[in-house]
């Protein structure tokens, strides 16, 4: 199983999220997230830096390292702009970009009416979903697809493309009962080691072939519990 972290990405300066990233790779990690907000949810007076040209540096000051949308949100934008984007991050860190993609949900809403940009109602947002998931995916782009607990129709989406899931703070036993498609796991974890590699080795077991960790307190202690999964 790979084992990334998300980047310290609500600022308004990106050299802290680029230095991350570079430690990350640095320390063995497997990958970087980037998320795909217009503020942290909740939270509108807080900066956030934009996904798309954040991926962008990071193709730069990268070399080995992989990178993802975590997830990109159909509808901030038009389908075929979305996948311009992602597939021209993808041309600049050729073989070790993921295309992360999700619909948005009731808390995400708030961001797009803010900035004047419609919100349709889920099954119109998965329709743009599956066109983009089709699309990347016949550029040669992998791609996830971001989906909630019970989420059956985003699911659905998933499986008919080809689209690994990600699940976000999902119970193991989520992970392990899915079998239809490749699962991919984010969200917090803990932040000592013992505890961190098990949970991992939890998440292995399950069938998880990526675990993604919410910014942590310590890089250091995310590469040495993703080291003891190799004993």
């Amino acid at each position: 199983m790979r084992v990334g972290v998300t980047l310290p990405q609500f600022l308004e300066d990106a050299e802290p999220a680029i230095a991350a990233a570079r430690r990350a790779e640095e320390l063995g990690l497997d990958g970087v997230f980037v998320f795909d907000h217009l503020w942290p949810i909740g939270q509108p007076d807080k900066p956030v830096l934009p996904a798309v040209p954040l991926l962008g540096a990071l193709a730069v000051e990268t070399r080995r390292v992989w990178l993802a949308s975590f997830v990109a949100r159909v509808g901030l934008k038009p389908d075929a702009v979305l996948v311009h984007e992602l597939a021209s991050v993808a041309r600049m860190a050729p073989r070790r970009f993921i295309a992360g993609l999700g619909t948005g949900d009731r808390m995400s809403a708030a961001e797009n009416l803010a900035f004047g940009v419609s919100f349709p109602p889920a099954a119109e947002r998965r329709e743009s979903l599956r066109r983009c998931c089709r699309d990347l995916g016949g550029l040669g782009v992998p791609t996830w697809v971001g989906v909630g607990a019970g989420s059956a129709a985003t699911r659905a989406v998933a499986v008919e493309e080809g689209a690994a899931l990600n699940f976000w703070e999902a119970p193991i036993e989520a992970v392990a009962a899915e079998t239809e498609v490749e699962v991919t796991w984010g969200g917090p974890l803990p932040g000592e080691v013992a505890a961190l590699a098990e949970r991992l080795r939890a998440l292995s077991r399950a069938g998880a072939t990526w675990a993604v960790c919410a910014w942590p307190g310590s890089l250091e202690v995310v590469a040495e519990a993703a080291a003891a999964l190799q004993d």
